[in-house]
């Protein structure tokens, strides 16, 4: 439990220093004014692709000694047209990065507790439409 909390402040002051929390910052790439986003998130893709290969060239796994389960999706290209339209417009609306509204939060911008209930609304809400909506 120790390491999982010191993982998350870790990544919270990296993700603080690396200025992925400013509201500028995500201006900036909404505008195209700045490749940084750009260059965070595309870092983040990388190395989710090269963990993934290691983690099954390498067999690791959880900490519960399970091994990592990695799920290969039907590739649908309604639903993540739909869904990616529907993040960005948050995204923008927000000014905040979906990822870090806690870390948002804990840098002591607390408006950011509305967007916070936003997320946490749409997700009580995707859970109770879950079973009518296509998949």
């Amino acid at each position: 439990m120790f390491r999982v909390l010191l993982l998350g402040l870790l990544f919270g002051i990296t993700l603080t220093m690396g200025e992925v929390i400013s509201w500028f910052r995500i201006q900036e790439m909404f505008l195209f004014d700045s490749f940084h986003m750009y260059g965070v998130i595309g870092g983040a893709i990388a190395f989710g692709v090269l963990f993934n290969l290691a983690a099954r060239r390498f067999g690791w796994h959880a900490e519960t000694g399970k091994p990592l389960d990695i799920h290969q999706y039907e590739i649908g290209w309604k639903r993540y047209l739909f869904g990616g339209t529907v993040f960005g417009m948050g995204w923008a609306i927000t000014g905040a990065c979906p990822g870090p509204l806690f870390i948002t939060l804990g840098a002591g911008y607390w408006p950011i507790a509305l967007a916070i209930l936003g997320a946490l609304g749409g997700t009580l809400l995707y859970g109770i439409l879950q079973k009518h909506l296509p998949h």
